[in-house]
């Protein structure tokens, strides 16, 4: 009862510190402050000293107490065991005997054992080269050379030459390449999409890593909105912004000229769901458009994507009027013819 009355109290007081709420109470006095240190060594000291508990049954050296644990027996494991044991016949287990190391890794090669053996292994059994030395079995596992393939040439293309070349509408001009080209100011930019508007020879434009921006975005969006012969556009590893995006893929819309169309890479990794729903609703209203470079997130935004640029394809391949128009299915019959003549 007076543990009761004692608990009840303590719940009535809210305002009570929790070190008072405790119902432990030590009559003796502190005899110093504390010191951890010393408190630790006492009861190491004191474990120290105090005796174990005997044994009631002694340890001896090779005994065993009690049963002895035996691992019950693996049936499945002994069946498949009897399974892979096959009987080969003394002339295949003696040929295979005496089998050198190379002949064993051809045979592997052969039956398609490729766990067995590395790259270079492999593509020498089957090219009959013999196999590289120190590749055996005994042989340290290495990683294959890679190819050193020399640097690409710097992009040597005229600015100031094309841009007045799109400004003429020069009827040989049909593929633009930009790429690479540093150091291009906004001026050269905004000038070359002005000519954009009014050309109609121009069917390839690629901007690859020249350093765009969204105020050159947007002017070459306003330049498909008037331009009607251009066919595809890269302007891949540049620093527009998933907003940038959207403004040139609603551009594609006014002419429905533009067949593929290519912006990876951008400052941006990341577009967001909301950026790849309004991506998706652009591509879905776009008939025209064949092919799409862009790094999308979401399983929904993609599967919806390819779904409508194949119903694209599918819907001009049957349509002989249609087919003659898009540079996509005139350049597979040029492929077509020239694998025909090669044969």
């Amino acid at each position: 009862m007076w543990i009761c009355h004692k608990l009840k109290s303590c719940l009535l007081d809210n305002l009570l510190p929790p070190s008072q709420r405790c119902s432990y109470e030590c009559e003796k006095k502190p005899t110093g402050p504390l010191n951890r240190k010393k408190l630790i060594e006492h009861i190491n000291k004191q474990a120290l000293e105090t005796p174990d508990k005997p044994e009631f049954k002694p340890y001896v050296a090779g005994t065993i107490r009690g049963k002895k644990w035996i691992p019950p027996e693996n049936v499945n494991q002994k069946e498949a065991d009897e399974q892979i044991a096959i009987d080969l016949g003394d002339e295949y287990e003696q040929a295979l005997s005496q089998a050198t190391q190379d002949e064993i890794i051809d045979l592997a090669a052969i039956l398609g054992f490729h766990s067995m053996m590395n790259q270079d292994q492999y593509h020498a059994s089957l090219l009959n080269k013999g196999q590289p030395l120190g590749l055996g079995w005994d042989g340290i596992t290495k990683a294959s050379q890679p190819k050193v393939f020399p640097p690409e040439p710097p992009n040597d293309t005229n600015i100031e030459l094309s841009i007045q070349m799109v400004k003429e509408d020069n009827y040989d001009l049909k593929h633009l390449n930009w790429n690479n080209i540093k150091n291009i100011s906004d001026e050269k930019f905004e000038q070359l999409f002005e000519a954009l508007k009014d050309n109609t020879n121009l069917e390839t434009l690629s901007l690859t890593n020249t350093g765009m921006t969204d105020r050159t975005a947007i002017k070459l969006a306003e330049a498909l909105e008037k331009n009607c012969t251009l066919k595809v556009v890269n302007v891949e590893t540049n620093f527009i912004s998933p907003d940038g995006i959207v403004r040139l893929m609603k551009s594609l819309l006014n002419q429905r000229s533009l067949e593929e169309f290519r912006a990876t890479n951008q400052r941006s990794q990341v577009l967001g769901n909301k950026i790849e729903m309004e991506i998706t609703k652009l591509v879905e209203s776009n008939p025209t458009l064949l092919r799409l470079g862009l790094h999308l997130e979401y399983n929904d935004a993609r599967h919806r994507i390819a779904s409508h640029l194949q119903r694209n394809i599918d819907r001009i391949r049957k349509d002989a009027t249609l087919r003659p128009k898009f540079r996509f299915f005139n350049l597979h019959n040029i492929k077509k013819n020239i694998k025909n003549l090669i044969k």
